[in-house]
């Protein structure tokens, strides 16, 4: 890697990321139904209210036996216990296993008292009401004991938790079926100029789709978060009614667009005129320098420029990270992997942190990343499966050289 340094002023990513969630703090909590808990954050550790399994019952089709009854059990020499019942999930306990005897069970069935292992039937013969057995099985063979899922008392998820499908069933398994969750923000997602165009209008000539804003629907919607979506043109009177109208209807606030100092860049004057406090605007990042945050009664407002690569890049970098402090999440970020680099990464900037996307190519050991040109913004957003950041007071970093990914997709 080849470090330099330079003497260019402005906010670091890192010190702009630590200020802005130390005024970010999660929302209230909400009890919801078991079902409705998907990809929320437990606001409470839960205990189990039950035992699960509630017996000890079977893992296997077979028969329930005293372990002792089958000493020397071989194929040659097979052990005959007499059939004197059966078991199948579901079946209220009560049965016994006297010695001598067995039981047939089905999986999930529970344990006959006097029995100590259950023998998978594909090592016995039926004959009549004898079964012979080619082979014994150790105490507590194939049983599921009572309790071994989750036990009364036990902490089967922690607070700050994201619950998953697998922790819906635990949760379930454990007698819950309501959860006191944090309640995910409402975002306000406002996309400004005179050239964008809501999504689904028509298109006149010289204009574009607001494409901003359903890229970063989407990434609102994959976590969960409510949206409203606004498109209002380069007008501060107009700008201004629209904030309004967001504020009062949601958690935070996310704009595209006018966010830096040209003639229609109007987001930043538009926010001085209801009164927001101004944490910071522009961060040593690229791209999506013209980042910035603040409050408003005292709601969080991210401004994303409008360039497709630095609205996203501050989305992520900024936006969800603060997002997901208010959903309650144990964690600010995207997800990270360890990658080889498929070719040489050089920045532009000195004393900035630089992003870059790519796609990955599975390999045996570690995925290799391969950077994206910018033939086209859109088509290579789209196309990214990560982001390889290239550190403040670095400008290269070459081909082969293992780093760190942020994820872009659930897996790499």
């Amino acid at each position: 890697m080849t470090r330099i340094t330079d003497t260019e002023s402005g906010l670091g990513l890192q010190e702009a990321l630590e200020m802005m969630l130390a005024y970010v703090h999660p929302l209230a909590t909400v009890q919801v139904p078991l079902r409705e808990g998907f990809n929320r954050t437990l606001a409470l550790d839960i205990q189990a209210r039950v035992d699960s399994p509630t017996m000890d019952a079977s893992l296997r089709d077979g028969y329930a036996v005293r372990s002792s009854d089958l000493s020397g059990a071989t194929k040659d020499r097979p052990v005959a216990l007499t059939l004197s019942g059966s078991a199948a999930a579901g079946s209220q306990p009560g049965l016994v296993v006297e010695s001598q005897h067995t039981l047939r069970v089905m999986t999930g069935a529970p344990i006959p008292s006097g029995a100590d292992a259950v023998v998978a039937e594909e090592f016995t013969t039926r004959q009549n009401d004898l079964i012979l057995f080619y082979r014994g099985e150790d105490p507590g063979g194939y049983i599921l004991p009572h309790g071994n899922d989750v036990a009364t008392g036990q902490v089967v998820a922690r607070a700050g938790c994201s619950i998953g499908p697998g922790r819906l069933g635990l949760l379930a398994a454990a007698g819950h079926s309501h959860l006191e969750v944090i309640r995910p923000p409402r975002v306000a997602l406002i996309a400004t100029g005179d050239e964008v165009v809501a999504p689904g209008n028509p298109l006149p000539e010289g204009k574009l789709y607001a494409s901003n804003i359903a890229t970063l629907d989407g990434w609102c919607r994959r976590y969960g978060f409510q949206t409203r979506l606004y498109v209002v043109g380069d007008a501060l009177e107009d700008i201004c009614r629209i904030l309004k109208q967001a504020i009062d209807k949601v958690d935070v606030v996310i704009t595209s667009g006018g966010a830096w100092a040209g003639d229609k860049d109007l987001m930043v004057q538009a926010l001085e005129h209801l009164g927001w406090k101004k944490i910071f605007h522009g961060i040593r990042m690229a791209p999506g320098k013209g980042t910035g945050f603040g409050l408003i009664d005292p709601k969080p407002v991210f401004i994303l420029p409008g360039g497709p690569p630095a609205n996203l890049m501050g989305f992520l970098q900024m936006g969800l990270p603060g997002l997901l402090r208010m959903a309650g999440a144990g964690y600010t970020g995207l997800p990270e992997t360890t990658v080889r680099l498929g070719s040489d990464v050089v920045g532009r900037h000195a004393n900035w942190a630089q992003f870059v996307f790519g796609t990955l190519e599975r390999q045996s050991s570690l995925h290799l990343f391969h950077p994206l040109s910018a033939r086209s913004r859109l088509q290579s957003l789209a196309e990214a499966k990560a982001i390889v950041v290239i550190p403040e007071g670095e400008k290269h970093i070459g081909s082969g050289t293992i780093v760190k990914a942020q994820l872009l997709s659930y897996k790499p």
